[in-house]
């Protein structure tokens, strides 16, 4: 999860193509802050931890319930217009999105799960409060898939090959030929093939980062997306997890720490 939201910090700043299309870029400057992609996650993670074991309309209420609390607690930190107007209705109903969110929010169901079906069946429900559209649904199974492969020792092939097979989204293309056309896009269509390139591509998990980022476009939340499966993959350099638990708020950071004292019990 917490690669998530370094991707998510360190892709903010260089949103809508500020970054220039390169790797070679600072990490972190003043401007690397979380956005509402951390929150979500976050969100996501504690409705998760509390309903473990329990029903789909439970975990799918705590899941309103959690977003719409620390979406309230943190009301500018980016949503979109539709899911802004989502976070302050009362029982609010999911909206046919196929937005990129339900697949920048989705972390914590890749690891919470002991088995790849329970995995996808929680990353859909995630998906289906808001992001109900079949490619919103998919876009959230593909990366809750791709980590839970990832943790599980699975190589970047097998791995691959899944979300091909399963999905049916086109990893041909490298990120040479996606970087020069590729431009703001906020769909899972349009964003999660593109992120599980760059984690294919990338060499470790900064490397990833790098090459998430210097695709442009939405890369707060693209980089969010790969910086999820390749910590799956690599892990995260200390000085990296340090830096990125600096940045957030104690509050959120709490959950954080819940959550990673849950997994290493597993």
């Amino acid at each position: 999860m917490l690669g998530a939201i370094l991707g998510d910090m360190i892709g903010a700043p260089y949103e809508f193509d500020r970054g220039g299309k390169t790797k070679d870029f600072p990490l972190f400057i003043d401007e690397s802050q979380f956005t509402d992609d951390s929150v979500m996650t976050i969100a996501v993670a504690e409705a998760l931890l509390g309903t473990m074991g329990k029903s789909d309309d439970d975990i799918k209420t705590a899941l309103v319930d959690s977003m719409q609390k620390w979406g309230k607690k943190y009301p500018n930190a980016g949503y979109g217009c539709m899911f802004s107007q989502w976070l302050t209705t009362k029982n609010p109903k999911p909206y046919g999105s196929f937005g990129n969110g339900s697949a920048m929010r989705v972390s914590a169901v890749g690891w919470l799960y002991d088995d790849i079906e329970t995995t996808r069946h929680i990353a859909k429900l995630t998906a289906e409060v808001t992001h109900n559209h079949p490619e919103g649904i998919k876009g959230a199974e593909a990366i809750a898939s791709a980590i839970f492969l990832a943790r599980n020792g699975k190589s970047k092939a097998e791995i691959k090959d899944y979300i091909i097979k399963e999905f049916d989204y086109d990893l041909s293309r490298t990120c040479d030929e996606i970087r020069p056309v590729y431009h703001h896009v906020e769909s899972c269509q349009e964003t999660v093939p593109e992120a599980i390139t760059a984690f294919l591509e990338g060499q470790d998990f900064e490397d990833v980062i790098r090459t998430a980022v210097s695709l442009g476009g939405d890369c707060d939340t693209l980089t969010c997306i790969s910086g999820s499966i390749a910590e799956a993959f690599y892990g995260i350099p200390e000085e990296l997890t340090d830096e990125g638990l600096h940045r957030i708020s104690s509050d959120l950071r709490a959950v954080i720490n819940e959550f990673y004292m849950h997994i290493s019990r597993k």
